[in-house]
């Protein structure tokens, strides 16, 4: 599979019964089979979205754009007036409230509903075409800042660890943390990438370890657990993480479990990255503690496969996220160059930023 071509988002002009289509990857389906689901609905795709057939931040929020062009289409066959295709567009942007993205790409399309559906759909190629450009930024800055900051890249490739998945099949394409490994790679500058498993749907052990996999780039899937050991002994270079959202002080929303990455970079004084387009960074959010987390359903922590694997008098406490305060963060890598945030640099953004 060549990653330069693995879209997780595409629009198709129609489904086999003729109405016009969002295609998304099954992510729930990989690693064991590549599929691809026809969104047709508002309903389609808002349970698309909760049930992470499609996921990651920057790939949601494309989901969201070509969402309203979908609903759009629906509210024309289905005879809705205005009021209705805005409730159905703000259902879309409310389908995970810690993405960012989603809300500002969702909203960035629906400002130009009354100029028809060629000027929505337009809008959200748009979306897609400049997530990717900034993809590939991002790869390069991050590549030359590791390559740079890390004294034993002069030595040998470096071995980095990462969590769960950032690449082709959780943006537009080629990826954001995954997007920097694939450039580190490219330049025979990786050793071997640690990839933690990602409890509890596993989106590192099926996800990232599928595109690496594809890629040939070495790696081991780890748990989660075992992060912080092979950290402190020695074992990483460096840890790289997407984001869900970035605070304006530079705190940071990623998948639960990022933040003990964190603490154990932070004493084990090795880089802890983050790297986010700037869609991802919300000016408007002053801290981690305005940042909503997700609760998921408690069965995902509690069961698996269907099956239960805890007492039945046991709760499941599900949180999505956690945030990773600004302090523990060494630099913020966005298509607009490499922010060092730890060290006082806010993660400020120009008029293409969210």
């Amino acid at each position: 599979m060549n990653h330069q071509e693995l879209r997780a988002v595409t629009w198709t002009a129609a489904a086999e019964d003729g109405r016009p289509a969002l295609s998304l990857i099954d992510q729930t389906a990989l690693p064991h089979t590549l599929e691809r689901l026809a969104v047709t609905t508002v309903d389609g795709l808002v349970d698309a979205i909760v049930r992470l057939v499609v996921r990651g931040a920057p790939a949601i929020g494309a989901a969201g754009g070509y969402g309203v062009a979908l609903a759009m289409a629906q509210a024309e066959r289905e005879g809705w007036d205005r009021a209705r295709l805005d409730a159905e567009v703000a259902r879309i942007r409310a389908a995970r409230p810690t993405a960012v993205n989603l809300m500002v790409c969702v909203d960035r399309v629906t400002s130009r509903i009354g100029e028809g559906l060629p000027a929505v759909l337009a809008e959200a190629d748009a979306i897609v075409r400049e997530d990717l450009a900034a993809n590939r930024a991002m790869g390069a800055y991050g590549a030359d800042w590791l390559l740079k900051r890390v004294a034993a890249a002069q030595e040998r490739p470096l071995r980095i660890l990462t969590h769960c998945n950032t690449g082709a099949l959780a943006t537009a394409g080629w990826g954001t943390a995954l997007g920097i490994i694939r450039e580190l790679h490219a330049r025979g500058r990786i050793e071997t990438v640690y990839a933690d498993e990602t409890r509890p749907l596993l989106q590192g052990a099926r996800l990232t370890a599928w595109e690496l996999a594809q890629e040939g780039i070495p790696h081991y899937v780890q748990a989660d657990g075992a992060a912080a050991g092979t950290i402190l002994r020695g074992e990483v270079d460096a840890a790289i993480v997407g984001a869900d959202r970035v605070a304006a002080n530079g705190d940071t929303a990623n998948k639960v479990g990022t933040v003990g990455i964190a603490l154990a970079c932070a004493y084990a004084g090795i880089p802890f990255v983050v790297a986010a387009p700037t869609t991802t960074v919300d000016l408007t959010t002053p801290s981690g503690d305005a940042i909503h987390i997700e609760l998921r359903g408690e069965d995902e922590v509690v069961e698996w496969a269907g099956i239960r694997t805890a007492p039945a008098a046991s709760r499941g406490h599900n949180p999505a996220f956690d945030v990773t305060p600004g302090s523990l963060v060494t630099a913020l890598v966005t298509e607009q160059g490499v922010r060092e945030v730890a060290a006082g640099e806010l993660p400020v953004v120009g008029p293409s930023g969210a």
